[in-house]
């Protein structure tokens, strides 16, 4: 961690969410990771005893009022516990939270955001469905308009807490006539009657979060549980997707910090031909190119955090949010790669956890939008911005600094 980035209100935060870290029981993680624990509940419920969920709400709805810095070093404290148990930390009390106090009611607010805050009532978020998963337009949910309540019918898969939650955040097409963006609306689905719990998944990592889908049939949904407005998910949608992808961002980092400081020490006592294997470049390069992709990682991580605190340009946002979750989640894959390989065969079993967040963290790259939808993202926000601001980019044409710049047919372009 970087402390002199931090305030001393934001270190003193930390050493609460530390504390949360150490009171988690061994047990407790190895449960989950055999999926005995089906969804950790009395993690949550701590968590809300320490007042540690909903860290950028208002104090009125039982949040901390912080900032995206506070948020991503608590998800990164978290995280080192294990990936799942940031999945679920925030999933709930970040990304459905945020959807329903950005664009939510009082009434919502008071209904749902309160009780979630305090450990009460558990969410999850109901995006990805079996025919695609970043294709969020694509949508075959569908809810009907009844006058009074919706009549919602559909699937949805890999839902983090599908097994668990009390309510979810669905997103299901209400107008289908109209372009998909005008099309989708965002709605608060209590369990209950046509709401089953289909399917756990056997995952390879990131176990015990109740990973599972989910199969709606004929269920009701109140009116007064439209987030935001009909036909208005998109708005929505957008809103989350800084959440979901900076969030990411940030836990990942935490995932990946125990197995770097799990090589470092056993490189620093491990010997081989007579000397400690921390003395052969071919083991100490590798720590050490783990050791600058993470702080690489974290630089941009809390760059971009502090770009939506003070609330940057909307579209510059998305390429930095894009870009911050496709190097980080990349970069923290290589630094357990490494760290597995200097560390050898013990590594490969189950003697360190390190094939436990080898396997967990292999998710990040392709949950909350998959990195290549990442790149995709990028490469169009970049040639957009090169074009609305090529004027201001430079008091210089850079193209023009070369010896035979201005040779005549030699720069074509059709």
């Amino acid at each position: 961690m970087f402390d002199y980035l931090l305030t001393e209100e934001q270190l003193q935060f930390r050493e609460e969410v530390r504390a949360l870290v150490k009171w988690v029981p061994r047990q407790m993680i190895l449960e989950m990771d055999r999926d005995e624990i089906k969804f950790p509940r009395e993690f949550l419920r701590e968590a809300a005893r320490r007042s540690l969920l909903g860290i950028r709400y208002p104090r009125k709805w039982g949040g901390r009022e912080m900032d995206w810095v506070t948020t991503c070093m608590a998800l990164e404290e978290v995280g080192t516990l294990g990936y799942e148990f940031a999945c679920v930390f925030g999933v709930g009390a970040e990304l459905v939270c945020d959807a329903i106090i950005l664009h939510g009611t009082d009434e919502q607010k008071e209904k749902y955001v309160r009780p979630l805050l305090r450990g009460e009532l558990f969410a999850a978020e109901c995006l990805t469905e079996p025919t695609g998963g970043s294709d969020f337009f694509g949508s075959k949910s569908r809810a009907e308009d009844k006058g009074d309540y919706f009549l919602l019918n559909g699937q949805k898969r890999f839902i983090v807490g599908g097994e668990g939650a009390d309510f979810f955040l669905v997103y299901a097409v209400t107008e289908p006539e109209v372009k998909p963006q005008e099309g989708i609306t965002a709605f608060i689905v209590e369990r209950g009657p046509g709401v089953e719990t289909k399917y756990l998944y056997g995952l390879m990592g990131c176990r015990g979060g109740g990973t599972a889908r989910l199969v709606f049939r004929d269920v009701k949904v109140p009116r007064e549980n439209v987030i935001g407005k009909v036909n208005g998910a998109y708005e929505v949608f957008n809103t989350m997707m800084i959440p979901e992808r900076l969030g990411t961002a940030a836990m990942t980092i935490g995932a990946a910090k125990p197995a770097l400081d799990i090589a470092t020490g056993y490189t620093s006592r491990r010997k081989a031909f007579g000397q400690v294997i921390n003395q052969f470049q071919g083991v100490s390069f590798q720590v050490a190119e783990a050791a600058m992709l993470l702080d690489a990682a974290r630089s941009l991580v809390y760059t971009t955090a502090r770009a939506v605190d003070e609330n940057q340009d909307h579209r510059q946002i998305r390429r930095m949010v894009s870009e911050t979750k496709k190097f980080v989640t990349e970069s923290c894959q290589k630094v357990v790669h490494n760290a597995m390989q200097v560390v050898g065969g013990i590594g490969y079993t189950n003697i360190l956890p390190l094939e436990r967040i080898y396997r967990d963290i292999r998710l990040a790259s392709i949950w909350t939008g998959s990195n290549e939808v990442m790149s995709m993202i990028i490469a169009h926000e970049w040639y957009r911005e090169y074009q609305r601001n090529r004027a201001a980019r430079s008091p210089r044409d850079f193209a023009a600094d070369a010896e035979e710049a201005f040779a005549e047919d030699e720069l074509i372009y059709e």
